[in-house]
């Protein structure tokens, strides 16, 4: 008999037989999500081919793209609240509960929350969150999705303390996100909301190919202009042109010479070359990068044969095998707040350059002069903008002020209203 044919079951075995199996696929989901949870935080997928954990649930352990995307985000949020996994084993919650609930629990209300959630359905769930974390019962204007994100499909429905209330006044629906999907052989349907700018270029390109192009189709449209924006991409990225030009030599180590990076390029077909044990190929094609062999700091050269592409992921797993997983920390660490410092001086010149230095400027200063004085009176950040002027001024001195011909005196020092209004 087919061991999935179960009319030969009395209706009490059946029920005993089906509880029996509800429990143990609760406890196998939890622990699931703990295996889950440890491979992701070992960043395991790493070494068996694959440049993030979601790639490597799709690709190597065969979950659809919404199982996968939920029972990531269960098993990261279970691993920080670790009752979450007795919760889910002994059926107090449910896999969507959890992927609920991860935006609102910490560390002072997790205890509390998982208690009030016990047992309760997906509706339940929805009415008890927006109880605790009651939001604008104006609809948005605006919903925001996270980039990248993949989301899990559900019925679209109304439901909540919210239900059955208009809002006041017209509310703008917010657009779909982009579907691409195959409809027939060689053939995809693009749907997407476009903004009026994008409309204007289209229309504009439509125009411009008028003579070749008269039917002004858009698919033929978007053809032609992703081939010329893939041109200039792989101009940018691997330096591709059909009249390559020998350059000279760079003096910086780290300087990888064009024909280097279009050698490269072609001959590992524009992916990620880190290969598993077992044989497997990084699928990555995105967040590429040209990566030494030998390691610059060792003495690596930018050739054709000791150069590769690697996925930003597994670019930086080899360097931590090489140099250890502390030592590469600490230099990300030290790079992104070198980066912090660097969009501070940014903002702080832009700022200056926005406030003091105009009128210096107009005053007949040089850039350079007009943006040391405005660092020099940096210390009267809060005080009146005619207050940072004439301090500004004094630093550089009255009598250097140019206005023009050689001789001709200076402009006045605008007053306050004129300073105000801008220059």
């Amino acid at each position: 008999m087919h061991r999935y044919s179960l009319s030969h079951l009395s209706d009490p075995v059946l029920l005993r037989a089906l509880a029996a199996l509800v429990a143990r696929d609760r406890a196998t989901t939890a622990a699931l999500l703990a295996h889950l949870a440890e491979v992701d935080a070992r960043r395991l997928y790493l070494p068996a081919a694959h440049p993030s954990m979601f790639s490597y649930c799709v690709h190597a352990l065969h979950l659809s793209e919404d199982a996968a995307y939920k029972r990531i985000q269960a098993a990261r949020v279970a691993r920080r609240f670790p009752a979450i996994f007795p919760a889910l084993a002994e059926g107090r919650l449910h896999l969507t509960a959890v992927v609920w609930l991860a935006p609102y629990l910490t560390e002072q209300n997790a205890k509390g929350l998982l208690e009030a959630a016990a047992h309760k359905s997906k509706v339940e769930i929805e009415q008890l969150l927006a109880e605790r974390f009651p939001r604008s019962e104006m609809l948005p204007l605006v919903q925001p999705i996270p980039a990248g994100a993949q989301l899990v499909p559900e019925p679209v429905g109304s439901h909540g303390p919210g239900e059955g209330q208009l809002a006041p006044e017209r509310v703008a629906v917010s657009a779909p996100p982009p579907r691409l999907a195959p409809v027939a052989a060689e053939r995809f349907a693009l749907q997407l909301t476009i903004a009026k700018s994008t409309h204007d270029k289209l229309r504009y390109a439509q125009a411009l190919l008028s003579h070749q192009l008269p039917s002004g189709d858009i698919a033929e449209v978007l053809d032609r202009a992703l081939d010329a924006l893939i041109r200039q991409l792989e101009q940018r990225k691997f330096a591709a042109t059909p009249r390559p030009r020998h350059r000279r030599a760079s003096a910086n180590p780290r300087h990888i010479p064009a024909e280097v990076k279009r050698a490269v390029w072609a001959r590992d077909g524009g992916q990620c070359t880190f290969v598993s044990a077992a044989g497997q190929r990084c699928p990555a094609r995105t967040l590429l990068e040209f990566d030494h062999v030998d390691e610059v700091a060792r003495g690596g050269r930018a050739m054709v044969a000791r150069m590769r592409l690697r996925c930003r992921s597994h670019n930086q797993y080899g360097a931590e095998c090489t140099f250890g997983t502390g030592f590469m920390s600490q230099k990300r660490q030290q790079a992104r707040e070198a980066a912090a410092r660097a969009r501070q001086a940014a903002m702080a010149e832009a700022a200056r350059e926005r406030d003091v230095v105009p009128w210096l400027r107009q005053l007949g200063f040089r850039a350079d002069e007009a943006r040391r004085a405005a660092a020099a009176c940096e210390s009267l950040a809060e005080a009146p903008l005619e207050e940072r002027v004439r301090s500004a001024l004094s630093c550089l001195g009255r009598g250097r002020v140019r206005n023009g011909a050689e001789g001709r005196a200076p402009n006045p020092l605008p007053g306050a209203g004129a300073i105000r209004g801008g220059p």
